[in-house]
């Protein structure tokens, strides 16, 4: 049976049909779109987040901005633009008129320029910071919040000079991607790069790849490369990320062991499971199981080992930690817990217990340390990360830091914490841009990310160290819940499955909760 078809908003809708704070799905001539009533505003734009192509309809209006249900992106109603991470593109956007009783959408405006509420505080930026005092900035590091950065400081005017220097050999890519759909062999290589080699042409971005920074002088405003070339900087931005764990495996020979946090990595491990009939991955966290399940995806026998009795209890309480044991085993995945790796002999893998696997390679997913050795050595203030303050600026003024390295006083938890979250990473890159403006933008996003597990997608919000409650809401079984984890009573965190609406509403009420503390601090 035929859908039936879209209600086209070019040929005008009733206002009764889209109730006050509401939406109307349909399109605007053949383009999906969605039709938004906020008391006397109407607003017309594109039904799909320009990220992972998440349906706009099913999010959640938030003042005169829509965020997307799958990861946490928002867009402008009133243009289309992109305003948070992980989306960087804006959604379409048509002006909406009324007449009568009767509204519709008219002509496709232009998304290039920020909404009139940026303008504004753009030209409060300019009076605050002479645009000829900021002529020059530097990013060091390849990621999501170097990229991030790069975007919002020419999307928010800066015509100046923009480096990025990163030790990789390709452009900043989806690193999420890494270890689900590409490393499963859904997703195609085209996929994975973050913008096309000519956006750094066309933006005037100095991109230099594959160069390791090896000092940064803040007193003379300069970083040197490896090769001994030099940049100057008004302002600096240290995106420096994370490092893998290295574990020192007897045995070993270095083409065995792989670990997994750039395109080249990924891409290493998708050449060797083309021939390979057996895998383990060492580590039961989110990057060893969503490596588990993709290589099971590909048909390749997995064997976890890891130290824990119970998978990623610490992060999400030991009952969802069994379940998602249960369903990797579902798949075929073979759990060697309490346990690591005591040596390798060809494709034989010894265990601290005893027990042998035959096994082509291993994965090693033993977690990562942030990469603050350049920091430290520049002399910033280090504490399990490099610290900032709310604005993201370190100790010396110009020079910010972003991503895995940055500990920041976090407004809804109340301490100073550090996360290696994605989302978090490149909403932080885009703020510490802003800040080079002077914006005077604090960093108060309530932390968010995702972990991809066969079907199965868990979200969460808010950011958990220790809690004294975690409550069950839901079926594990079903694939339904979410868990609320407490300290005191205050919800820190939420994780949920099959509840995206349910995650974009306890990351408001988080950010409700702050805004009110800041309102009233007694």
């Amino acid at each position: 049976m035929d859908a039936a078809p879209k209600t086209d908003f070019k040929t005008g809708v009733p206002i009764g049909a889209v109730p006050d704070g509401g939406l109307l799905a349909g399109s605007v001539g053949g383009e999906d779109a969605l039709l938004i009533r906020r008391g006397a505003e109407w607003y017309a734009v594109g039904a799909f987040c320009t990220h992972y192509h998440g349906p706009l309809a099913q999010g959640l209006i938030v003042g005169d901005t829509l965020r997307c249900p799958l990861h946490h992106a928002c867009f402008s109603l009133s243009t289309g633009e992109a305003l948070r991470a992980p989306a960087f593109d804006p959604i379409a956007c048509w002006r909406v008129e009324r007449i009568g009783d009767t509204v519709f959408a008219r002509e496709k405006l232009s998304t290039a320029a920020p909404d009139s509420s940026v303008n504004r505080a753009a030209a409060a930026a300019a009076s605050r910071r002479s645009p000829s005092a900021l002529r020059r900035v530097v990013i060091v590091g390849g990621g999501g919040a170097g990229l991030a950065a790069a975007d919002a400081l020419r999307r928010r005017g800066y015509e100046g000079a923009l480096t990025m220097i990163s030790a990789d050999d390709s452009p900043p890519c989806d690193r999420p991607n890494l270890s689900k759909d590409f490393l499963a062999g859904t997703a195609p290589p085209e996929w994975i790069l973050l913008r096309p080699a000519e956006f750094y042409s066309e933006r005037n971005i100095d991109l230099v790849l594959q160069s390791r920074v090896s000092a940064v002088d803040i007193a003379r405003r300069r970083v040197e490369i490896e090769s001994g070339r030099q940049f100057e900087f008004d302002a600096l931005l240290l995106a420096t990320g994370a490092e893998p764990v290295r574990l020192d495996i007897p045995g070993a020979a270095a083409d065995q062991v792989c670990y997994l946090r750039t395109f080249a990595d990924s891409r290493a491990i998708v050449a060797k499971a083309a021939a390979a009939h057996s895998v383990v991955v060492v580590g039961a966290s989110f990057i060893g199981l969503e490596a588990a399940a993709s290589l099971r995806a590909r048909g390749i026998e997995v064997h976890v080992v890891a130290p824990e009795k119970v998978p990623m209890a610490r992060i999400l309480g030991e009952p969802a930690g069994q379940y998602i044991q249960a369903l990797h085993e579902s798949h075929g995945v073979l759990f060697h817990l309490g346990n690591s790796v005591g040596r390798v002999d060809g494709r034989r893998v010894t265990l601290r217990d005893g027990s042998i696997i035959d096994a082509d390679f291993l994965v090693l997913g033993a977690g990562v340390r942030p990469s603050v050795a350049l920091a430290e050595k520049a002399g910033l203030n280090i504490d399990r990360g490099v610290t900032v303050n709310e604005y993201l600026e370190t100790g010396a003024p110009g020079v910010f830091a972003a991503g895995d390295i940055a500990r920041w006083p976090d407004p809804h938890s109340g301490e100073r914490i550090r996360v290696e979250h994605w989302v978090v990473a490149e909403r932080q890159g885009q703020v510490a841009a802003m800040n080079m403006l002077g914006w005077g933008e604090k960093f108060d996003a309530v932390p968010f990310f995702w972990s991809q597990h066969y079907d199965l997608t868990i979200n969460y919000v808010g950011h958990a160290e220790q809690w004294d409650a975690a409550e069950v809401d839901g079926s594990f079984a079903a694939h339904d819940f979410s868990i609320s984890f407490r300290r005191a009573g205050r919800v820190l965190a939420v994780a949920t499955a099959a509840r995206d609406a349910m995650s974009l509403r306890a990351e408001l009420t988080m950010e409700a909760a702050t805004q009110m503390s800041a309102r009233n601090p007694w």
